[in-house]
């Protein structure tokens, strides 16, 4: 089936609708975006691309303009909370060299998947919400203004507050998991190195990397706590209140939380990932359709790979509805993989039992030290997954 003409609707304009824009416009589909916001502006701060999201970027030719604005990681660090000591060490540099893996700013990579939309013809519609979906085989989105919008096919990149997900799957209600996180950026205080800190402590950890050319420093603070939080980036809160909450981690830990002056806060819900990704001519992606946890750095990654696959399948098929069952067929066993390990990952960090402990801590020395290629290669079935190569 060639989506040659055929007038696509994506809603969302994040990184999942706009990677989803630019491949189906390169099949030559006329795809416009709605976006509810009046810019395209991210909240949020940094974000880790690896290798497996940094091959879609490569197959849209977004290669060099994205190692401009990126920092190439070089490893991740488990560390001691008290004395900001290294545990273990995951040597990022065992990734085959055309697999790198990247720290970037949000709101960057938003901005070279907008550009390149544009470039490539891609309507881009502002402050254009999305009410309701009609997911037939002729789908209309009825937008807040009161105008209407039929297409050929609708897809729904519109994150956890998908106006099609419940159209699709009814509504269902998040599990909080007991977990709060902070979010914040910093002045690179410490001449932080290229590389992911992860800060272990009882019941928290805090991850630090590099942005911007190591101009910044993004830190995500975890929590374990019975206070409720709202689920979303945009609640602020009181930078003491993180300080207060992490106030015996040591070294540059310590030196990087004093340095916070605006942070947001947000509680950590579990979604299920939707059981029907589409329906007539319309379908879902990303966060939409299957919401992840934080701790395995692969939400922004899993829309990437969403968007090519979803674009791939519906150019191989006779027919929409074949496409889109393909599409949720090819993808829908890695995501669950990924929610899974994602939510079963903080515990692993968080050890509090003091014996436990310092076992788990001393086999990470052992094995970080004695077989580093062996904790590498855990994570082969994530990082050197390639949707582009069929």
């Amino acid at each position: 089936m060639s989506l040659s003409g055929k007038k696509i609707t994506v809603i969302g304009a994040g990184i999942g609708g706009l990677t989803a824009a630019i491949a189906l416009r390169a099949r030559g589909a006329k795809v416009t975006v709605l976006e509810q916001a009046e810019a395209i502006i991210e909240v949020g701060a940094g974000i880790q691309v690896s290798p497996n999201g940094f091959a879609v970027l490569r197959a849209l030719g977004l290669e060099d303009r994205f190692r401009q604005i990126a920092v190439q990681g070089q490893a991740v660090e488990l560390r001691d909370y008290r004395a900001d000591s290294l545990v273990a060490r995951l040597d990022l540099g065992l990734l085959p060299e055309d697999q790198p893996y990247f720290f970037v700013h949000r709101a960057d990579l938003v901005d070279i998947l907008a550009d390149a939309a544009r470039a490539e013809g891609v309507k881009i519609r502002l402050l254009q919400k999305a009410n309701t979906v009609e997911a037939t085989d002729l789908p209309v989105v009825h937008l807040a203004n009161g105008a209407d919008m039929k297409a050929d096919i609708v897809i729904g990149a519109d994150g956890l507050h998908s106006r099609l997900r419940p159209v699709l799957n009814g509504v269902t209600a998040p599990f909080f998991t007991r977990q709060t996180a902070w979010r914040a950026t910093i002045p690179n205080v410490i001449d932080h190195p290229n590389v992911s800190r992860v800060h272990m402590a009882p019941k928290r950890h805090m991850v630090t990397y590099p942005l911007r050319g190591g101009e910044l420093i993004n830190i995500v603070a975890v929590q374990e706590r019975t206070g409720w939080a709202e689920e979303g980036w945009q609640h602020k809160d009181d930078p003491a209140n993180l300080r207060h909450a992490f106030s015996d981690f040591g070294g540059d830990a310590k030196r990087m939380l004093a340095a916070v002056e605006d942070v947001g806060l947000w509680g950590l819900f579990r979604h299920p990932v939707a059981p029907i990704w589409h329906k007539g001519h319309t379908a879902i992606l990303g966060d939409a359709a299957h919401p992840t946890l934080p701790f395995m750095a692969q939400g922004a990654v899993m829309a990437m790979e969403d968007s090519w696959v979803l674009t791939d399948a519906l150019d191989q098929a006779d027919t929409v509805e074949a496409g889109l069952a393909a599409y949720q067929a090819r993808r829908e066993d890695r995501v669950k993989k990924i929610v899974e390990t994602a939510n079963g990952n903080a515990w692993k960090y968080h050890l509090s039992f003091p014996p436990m402990r310092f076992g788990a801590h001393m086999g990470l020395r052992v094995v970080s030290k004695l077989a580093p290629k062996k904790l590498m290669q855990q994570f082969d079935w994530i990082y050197r997954h390639d949707v582009t190569k069929g």
